[in-house]
């Protein structure tokens, strides 16, 4: 058997294990409620979900939703925090602004966006963007510190104005860390897009399981959170996987 194929199997041992416990309890003698229901009563859902149409749409929105909260967030971040990174003056004279921002709950910011956005998509990715800002500028701003002084020595030298010294010296310098920083940044995005959706925006995954819970559907619910935690395995996995590449891809040209 081929070593990857060995280590995927044994991940899957302990969900597999668990999956299985849960159908026995549930299917116990008694136990038919309108909270729990056995793991294949919840993938017979799923599959009706998906037949509907109902399953790709929430999840189309949903991951629309927090791919445009993570771009406006990541841009933001990286252009603030490349900027407060590189000048001590502007680190020092911002520092009390951003630790006072920074641990203001993201979901806090939800009746202020409905103010402002009402419901939908701008709604939510607004939160979305302030969830992921924070942690990408503290991480983009320590990525910028760590660029070689003598890096930016070459810049000045070869007189290079302010974009192309971005574009051609601190950015590829700052790439590596730049994708870590990322990675977590998906997981927060696609965390607080479903949190939104559940407290207050109609639409998406975490609004359907909301309805699933409301209309006593067990099975349905269940369904809904296997198929986020899917999405949220899947995401992850591509993240992860473009990290690795750029890695290689940088690793070669060097």
């Amino acid at each position: 058997m081929p070593p990857r194929l060995t280590v995927i199997l044994k991940g899957l041992a302990v969900p597999l294990l668990l999956l299985a416990a849960l159908e026995g309890y549930a299917r116990g003698p008694g136990r038919d409620s309108d909270a729990l229901a056995p793991p294949s009563k919840a993938l017979l859902a799923l599959g009706q979900a998906a037949a509907d149409g109902s399953l790709w749409g929430a999840t189309a929105f949903t991951l629309g939703s927090a791919a445009a909260g993570l771009a406006i967030g990541f841009a933001l971040a990286l252009l603030l925090g490349t900027w407060l990174g590189l000048s001590a003056r502007a680190g020092r004279w911002s520092f009390l602004t951003v630790e006072l921002l920074r641990p203001v709950p993201s979901v806090a910011l939800i009746p202020l966006a409905m103010l402002v956005f009402g419901f939908g998509a701008r709604m939510e990715f607004s939160v979305v963007a302030f969830a992921v800002f924070w942690p990408l500028l503290v991480l983009v701003q320590a990525a910028a510190r760590q660029v070689d002084p003598r890096l930016l020595e070459v810049a000045a030298a070869l007189q290079l104005g302010p974009a192309a010294r971005f574009a051609k010296i601190v950015l590829p310098a700052m790439l590596p860390r730049l994708f870590v920083a990322l990675r977590l940044a998906v997981a927060i995005a696609l965390v607080v897009a479903v949190t939104v959706e559940i407290a207050a925006n109609p639409h998406g995954m975490g609004y359907a399981i909301m309805l699933a819970q409301q209309s006593l559907d067990p099975a349905l619910m269940l369904a809904w959170l296997f198929w986020i935690a899917l999405v949220g395995f899947a995401v992850n996995a591509l993240a992860l996987w473009l990290q690795q590449r750029a890695a290689r891809r940088m690793g070669a040209a060097g």
